[in-house]
Formats: structure tokens, sequence, C-alpha cells
């Protein structure tokens, strides 16, 4: 199974429920965590603002960081490679990576126009 590493930009909390203001992104990101990990997904979090040291440590996240600032986290990376940055990845993009197959799809992960997109297939 795959290594989930995720970066994230200097947060009070990784869950997104702190502060004045409720991140609803975060808050999706941590559900979707903690489901890909019930599910046997290998994820660890990093946040800049209590673990430095991680960012400046991996090479990949440190040229990251030079080349595009800590504006462009979260940076996340699958077995060591960039998968994705800018944004939090969503359950479907989770599960691909860690391997995990789901029974259900999500609406969003549908083509448009549902299973057979005006085929006859169904």
């Amino acid at each position: 199974m795959a290594t989930i590493q995720v970066f994230d930009p200097a947060l009070c909390c990784s869950t997104g429920v702190c502060g004045v203001e409720v991140d609803q992104q975060l808050v999706s990101f941590s559900a979707d965590v903690d489901w890909a990990k019930q599910n046997g997904a290998q994820i660890e979090r990093f946040n800049l603002a209590q673990q430095p040291l991680a960012f400046a440590e991996n090479p990949i996240v440190k040229g990251f960081l030079e080349r595009s600032g800590q504006e462009a986290l979260p940076l996340i990376l699958v077995d060591g490679e960039v998968a994705l940055a800018g944004r939090y990845a969503n359950r479907v993009e989770l599960a691909r990576w860690a391997g995990i197959v789901q029974a259900v799809e999500p609406e969003a992960a549908k083509p448009a126009g549902g299973c057979c997109s005006g085929s006859r297939c169904c």
C-alpha cells in the first residue's frame, strides 16, 4: 500500500474546526483522511507551524517551497512523489492512491449523465 504524506500550510489545527471561522475544505479533508485510514491507508500529515523540520528535511518539499512559496501548500506526496499541490485531495483521490476499492463511488466521481452518459448501456 502506498504511503501518502500531506504537507499542510501553517495551521492552528488540522481539522479546520479551530479559530473563528470553520474551514469546510479542512473539515471535509480530515473526514476523508479518517475514512481512508479506517480502510487501511497509510497517511501522515505535517503542519508547517508545528513540524517545520519535516518540510526542511525533505528535499522534494524543500524545493517546492523554494520555488512556489508556502502559499502553494498543501502539497501531497504519494510514495515520495508529488501527487497534488495547491488543494486538498478528495476521497476518490485518496482511495486511488491508497489502493482502496470503494463499494460505491460518490456522485461527484461519476461522469456527467450517469453511468451510461446517454449511451443506452444500462
